[in-house]
């Protein structure tokens, strides 16, 4: 359940925090005094609101702090998943908004809004004042029949949904099968085109790197071949002079005197592996000038190859390898188009195989869906004899289509009469927004006993009812209230009356400044604010005694329903 609410420097509110009961908790107050205020917040710190519809010009920040308890292993596995820390069933969600963007936390830790989201559908259930509204849509009621269908279809649509798209992967390829067949042979011909060109290169991996090496060096050949010969000259490789001639020269005198000091011994054998290094470098440098030859013709070749295989790449791939790639896949091709008939063959069936199984899916979801709908319509009809439609007459009507798709191939419509000898007809013909809202009413009665949803959020309900209506939505909130937490925003003193938490929203002067606040009240003060609700801006004994009366009655209901 949602035990607090903490709000800070939001639209008239600076800052509140409210401490929610189990049972239904009741919030009422004046028109404008600020209920829309308290759902807003809700919805922000869940993710489904903005805060600039809210935040405080003047504040620094603003913050909405939601507090909840549960036990619901569904929540509990979600918030394993998402690796997020998880104690006595505690989680703390915030969401804060400073310098034009904000920070969402769950139990300090922050996370993307879309966490929040996902979190909050197993903690709470928000009826908006619009909501039912989307009771007209047939999308709507094929969610909410699917709701109430739970796992079993839930099952079978996430496997519809592979086997749809599969289905239309292999409709694609047939389609194009067919479509490209009197293109076939010139394709075919263009394939073989392309292959013998391929074939004719002979291309291996790393070829080029191998070839633009090569032609480095036989395009500075010259270059190469100048550069040698300084160096041997230098060196005195293959002839007299040069730094060989001159280290064996030092070499020498040094050695002439290194009997008068021992310490010239060092640099002798110093110099003397110099000489030997040289020597061996004269060698090596002999025979690298021995083996090198610059060929023009070998050049040309060369820079050929490279001039095809940089062709190859412009027109087939950026590499060697994808040029190889590219070779594979046209074999294939043509490979399938030679065999074509055989081909068509295999994807005709395919394509039976695919359709026969999505058909076969979306069947099993009829099913269910119609197994569910007849029980569906039957606890809508109870609870909505329970709202005061004393003759009411509830069927879900299916229309199957031709085509199944990724949820299957039914499309649903709610019907209703709401008169003895009045046809059934869609919701969007017959209802009024009074009996929209306890139609939601009924049926989020009935979807409460499929799920573990602690908490369901009613704003504003009760709009166009009043009298023995209002008395009989009052009842079922009550009795609602007895397996889960209710929050309710209302401004009918029946609806009020069952509160077993109520709380007044008011405006208030502060420092020159509009404040809306909330506040418990007592026994004692609820029944003032029912008196207020019953009897407006005058209220005299009679309306406190009718108050009174009212709540008592509510108590003595509420111990005979259980709730």
């Amino acid at each position: 359940m949602l035990n607090s609410l903490h709000v800070k420097n939001m639209a008239l509110i600076q800052e509140t925090e409210v401490e929610f009961g189990q049972g239904l908790n009741i919030l009422s107050g004046e028109t404008g005094a600020g209920k829309s205020i308290i759902i807003g917040s809700v919805n922000i710190a869940l993710g489904s609101g903005n805060f600039r519809d809210f935040v405080r010009e003047d504040a620094e920040y603003s913050l909405v702090e939601l507090v909840f308890s549960t036990d619901s292993l569904q929540v509990r596995a979600e918030m394993e998943d998402m690796g997020l820390p998880w104690e006595d069933g505690e989680i703390i969600i915030s969401r804060r908004f400073k310098g034009g963007r904000s920070v969402s936390r769950i139990n300090g830790e922050t996370v993307p809004i879309s966490a929040v989201r996902r979190l909050a559908l197993g903690l709470i259930d928000i009826h908006g004042q619009h909501e039912h509204q989307s009771l007209l849509s047939p999308a709507k009621n094929l969610e909410i029949l699917d709701e109430f269908a739970g796992d079993g279809v839930k099952k079978k649509k996430e496997l519809c949904r592979e086997q749809y798209r599969s289905y239309m992967a292999v409709k694609k390829e047939w389609d194009q099968a067919l479509g490209q067949e009197a293109d076939r042979l010139k394709e075919m011909d263009f394939l073989r085109f392309e292959l013998q060109e391929l074939e004719a290169a002979a291309l291996r991996p790393g070829e080029d790197e191998e070839l633009e090496q090569e032609y480095r060096l036989l395009s500075n050949g010259q270059k190469i071949l100048e550069a040698l010969s300084e160096a041997a000259s230098l060196s005195g490789c293959g002839g007299s002079g040069g730094a060989a001639e001159e280290i064996g020269k030092a070499l020498r005198c040094i050695g002439s005197v290194t009997e008068y000091d021992s310490a010239l011994d060092s640099l002798g054998e110093t110099l003397g592996e110099i000489e030997s290094l040289m020597n061996d470098f004269n060698r090596a440098l002999s025979d690298y000038m021995d083996e090198f030859s610059f060929d023009a013709r070998e050049q040309n070749r060369v820079e050929e190859r490279l001039d095809l295989i940089n062709r190859l790449k412009a027109k087939y791939g950026s590499s060697i390898e994808k040029i190889l790639e590219g070779k594979k896949e046209r074999e294939e091709r043509l490979a399938l188009f030679e065999n074509y008939e055989e081909y068509l063959e295999k994807l005709k069936l395919k394509h039976q195989q695919t359709w026969k199984a999505l058909e076969a899916t979306a069947d099993e979801i009829t099913r269910i869906r119609r197994e569910s709908a007849k029980k569906l319509e039957r606890l809508i009809r109870e609870n909505l004899v329970d709202l005061n439609f004393l003759d009411v007459q509830f069927e879900i009507a299916f229309q199957e289509l031709e085509m199944p798709g990724e949820g299957g191939r039914d499309e649903i419509c709610f019907l209703i009469s709401t008169n003895p000898g009045m046809p059934l007809r869609p919701l969007k013909d017959v209802a009024s927004g009074g009996e929209l809202s306890r139609i939601m009413l009924a049926i989020k009665a009935v979807l409460a006993d499929q799920d573990d949803v602690g908490t369901l959020i009613f704003d504003e309900i009760d709009t166009g009812i009043s009298g023995r209506t209002a008395q009989k939505v009052s009842e079922k909130m009550a009795v609602l209230s007895s397996t889960r937490q209710i929050i309710c925003i209302t401004h009918l003193a029946q609806i009020a009356s069952m509160a077993d938490h109520h709380f007044l929203i008011e405006k208030r002067q502060e420092e020159g400044m509009t404040r809306t606040s909330i506040q418990p009240l007592s026994e004692e003060e609820s029944v003032q604010e029912l008196a207020r609700i019953l009897g407006g801006a005058r209220i005299t004994e009679t309306v406190l005694e009718g108050a009174r009366e009212m709540k008592d009655l509510a108590k003595k209901l509420k111990n005979q329903k259980g709730a």
